[in-house]
């Protein structure tokens, strides 16, 4: 359990982290809700009305639904859209990768979630059909996010630069406005490459003052203006709004429903906190503090009907004159931050899709090395660049720009409560009667605010709706032609009979050296090595097949990192390495991974002879093969050590000394590697002489053999099949980074071999 100390440190951390969107929402929702379909009357039933709705709005949304329910469907500590896809798919049995294994679901966060195996089984045989349903929904929520990381930087940043229009001319200000914006949007992608680190003990300073702010003002504007306002919190009001306004008072809510934009953070920046963290710093701070904001914002507008400016700005009328320059100064400088919230949830989003097969290859930059999960990439951090400026200097209003972002964050909510309502039923197991109950009330609630901004499709909404197409149709392409290929490796593959066949020289000179060769095939023989048989004299000593995959949980532990086995008889010397790796895990592109590996496969060589396994080892039999779990080397301490003296001397020296058994290579090689044994281990001639033919291969160098299989549509395939699989994926392959670990390796020892597959 977190001491209060450390749970009240989280909560004032996620100030800066989760909720600079959401509190920065003042900003733009009064000035977005009158834009155009309802005005401000003398009775103030439309401000009052507009009040109770938000009220209502942050209560049912964020406070109940998010803080008190949502929260606790976290995969492992996880949360956002993929973490619930991911957690139903477990429960549910649904395979949401082409390579999974029996396994996978021996890894410790996959038995965490204490689903019984045959309830499991009868939910997944009678729902094996709405995995592609699934599936769509999820990608539909996350598009909308990546849609919300354009959107919202827009927004936020316009509707506070927009203050500077009470302090010049209307003329002076249309030529100040959207440059400066422009500058303030540009700067803030110019630095996303340093990480949230650099600047990340500022943010909840920042939030905090801003929240102090806007509620202080909310409680002056209440005792100054209208200390009655307290009283539009009653749902009547509501009714007497909608009554009044009628159509014009629906199509507002698509501006009212921006008070919760920035909510959905909360649940998806959940690894980086804990829920109770993440419900204090709500309940007790930010919950209250809005409230404040609102109010005083409605009690200034129930006293002031005459003058125009106050529905073109909005928050900013409602400061006091003698404070609106440093509190434009705190608006700009939260709206910053509340973007930088957005970006960076967008980069995590999409770190999640490439991992689980749905969006192409990107280059990740991990930007800190003590905080996990800090991550930037480039060619996304660019284009959200591109369409943030686009959407700025195209609309240049908020009123746009509110039924852009109002479309992209109902989506996402009614994505969640849809997914949410399937949790109740396959991972709580409660009675399907509580989970209609829950879509039912939250599902209709939010309905009636999508409704409201789908209408506004031709005056912004559409921004929103036509990124997502875009996005999908990519995530979708990637995906479908990733399990063509899949699928094409897996029926091409070879019999393990073929190789035997050939003895163990394989019918070839082996020569000195590893060869690693790069597979996504998680059992048998892959169709590049008969290809290398069939055109190459020679190959070398040791074989590798390397598989690097992603599992459907958020992370996999060190010491459960490799699923190592052979793959024929030992005088083969041909080995399999699956290398595994969760959905926010890190992908290090360092040459500990290549140690990690070769010390894998001594591992397993030493296990062989031993009676019983040590803990951080298990057999797991998978496709006829005999697979062992070893961790890294870091997290077996136990485990045999690799010592090369040129690049780490000192470090082997010590080693040597704390340990008796030591195999030697022979002296006369330039490059001298050491295998360092623990001393209780005792090892025979077979297991040592075996070692010692590791070691000299590890020395002769490891070359690296990429298969790059390429997928064509047949012949005779349907007009749209053509164009996904021969234009549409084969772009994108062309246009995907390789795999991470390859970039470790010299590019003299790289060979990339292709071979071409009609699907």
């Amino acid at each position: 359990r977190n001491s209060w100390k450390a749970v009240l440190t989280l909560a004032y951390q996620s100030l800066g982290v989760v909720y600079g969107d959401l509190s920065t929402s003042p900003l733009y929702v009064y000035k977005s809700t009158f834009a155009e379909d309802i005005e401000h009357s003398d009775t103030n039933e439309e401000i009052f009305g507009v009040l109770s709705f938000v009220f209502w709005t942050l209560t049912i949304i964020p406070l109940l639904k998010y803080v008190f329910i949502v929260l606790r469907a976290d995969d492992n500590g996880e949360g956002g859209t993929f973490a619930l896809y991911s957690l139903l798919c477990r429960h549910a049995r649904l395979g949401t990768l082409p390579n999974c294994q029996l396994a996978d679901e021996e890894l410790s966060e996959y038995k965490k979630d204490g689903s019984a195996a045959n309830h499991r089984n009868r939910i997944g045989s009678s729902l094996k059909f709405a995995l592609k349903a699934l599936l769509g929904l999820a990608l539909i929520g996350t598009c909308m996010v990546i849609g919300d990381g354009v959107l919202t930087p827009a927004i936020s940043v316009y509707s506070a630069v927009s203050g500077m229009e009470l302090s010049m001319e209307k003329e002076q200000h249309q030529y100040v406005e959207l440059p400066v914006t422009c500058a303030i949007l540009v700067s803030l992608f110019a630095l996303q490459h340093f990480g949230t680190h650099k600047v990340g003990f500022i943010f909840a300073p920042i939030v905090i003052t801003w929240l102090l702010c806007i509620s202080s003002i909310g409680v002056y504007n209440i005792f100054r203006w209208n200390p009655h306002v307290y009283q539009a919190i009653s749902p009547y009001y509501m009714y007497k709004f909608l009554k009044k306004t009628r159509r014009g008072g629906w199509m507002s809510l698509g501006g009212i429903l921006l008070c919760m934009t920035g909510s959905e953070a909360m649940f998806a920046d959940l690894g980086h906190f804990s829920q109770l963290s993440i419900q204090i710093a709500f309940t007790f701070v930010v919950y209250p503090s809005l409230i404040l904001a609102y109010m005083g914002q409605a009690a200034y507008l129930s006293k002031h009907h005459s003058l125009e400016t106050d529905y073109r700005i909005g928050f900013y009328v409602s400061v006091p004159e003698q404070i609106r320059v440093p509190v434009l100064a705190i608006a700009i400088l939260a709206a910053v931050v509340g973007s930088q919230a957005v970006i960076t949830g967008t980069f995590s989003i999409i770190k999640q899709c490439s991992a689980l097969g749905c969006f192409p290859k990107v280059k990740v930059v991990h930007t800190s090395s003590r905080v996990h999960g800090q991550i930037y990439i480039p060619e996304i951090n660019w284009t959200l660049m591109l369409l943030c400026l686009a959407v700025t200097i195209g609309f240049r209003n908020t009123k746009h720009m509110a039924n852009a972002a109002g479309l992209a964050v109902i989506t996402v909510m009614l994505v969640t409560t849809c997914l949410m309502s399937l949790v109740i039923v396959l991972c709580w197991h409660k009675n399907a009667l509580l989970a209609l109950c829950f879509i039912f009330f939250f599902g209709s609630f939010e309905a009636l605010y999508f409704s409201a901004s789908l209408i506004k499709f031709l005056e912004g909404a559409w921004v929103p709706i036509a990124l997502s197409l875009i996005f999908l149709a990519i995530m979708y392409v990637w995906h479908y032609g990733t399990l063509m290929k899949y699928q094409s490796d897996v029926q091409n593959k070879v019999s393990i009979d073929w190789l035997l066949s050939l003895g163990p020289t394989l019918g070839i000179v082996r020569v000195r050296g590893i060869g690693l060769i790069h597979t996504e095939l998680v059992s048998g023989i892959p169709a590049i090595f008969s290809h290398f048989l069939t055109n190459l004299p020679a190959f070398h000593q040791v074989v590798v097949f390397l598989c690097i995959k992603s599992v459907p949980v958020p992370h996999v532990g060190p010491e459960e990192r490799f699923l190592v086995g052979r793959v024929g008889p030992k005088g083969y010397h041909i080995y399999r390495c699956i290398a595994r790796y969760g959905y926010r895990d890190i992908h290090k592109d360092d040459v500990e991974f290549e140690r990690d590996l070769v010390c894998s496969i001594a591992e397993l060589i030493r296990s062989e002879k031993r009676g019983s396994s040590v803990d951080v080892m298990e057999e797991v039999e998978d496709d006829d093969e005999r697979m062992v779990v070893i961790g890294t080397t870091s997290s077996n301490l136990e485990g045999i050590k690799l010592c090369e003296e040129e690049e780490e001397e000192a470090r082997c020296s010590d080693e040597v000394r704390t340990s008796e058994t030591v195999v030697k290579s022979p002296e006369r090689l330039r490059r001298r590697v050491r295998f360092i044994v623990p001393e209780s281990s005792h090892i025979d001639e077979e297991a040592q002489a075996e070692l010692m033919e590791l070691m000299e291969a590890r020395e002769a160098g490891m070359a690296f053999i990429l298969g790059h299989s390429y997928v064509r549509a047949k012949r005779g395939s349907s007009f749209i099949r053509n164009i996904v699989i021969n234009y549409g994926y084969d772009f994108l392959r062309r246009n995907s980074r390789g795999p991470s670990y390859a970039l470790c390796i010299p590019h003299a020892s790289t060979l990339e071999v292709g071979m071409v597959y009609h699907v």
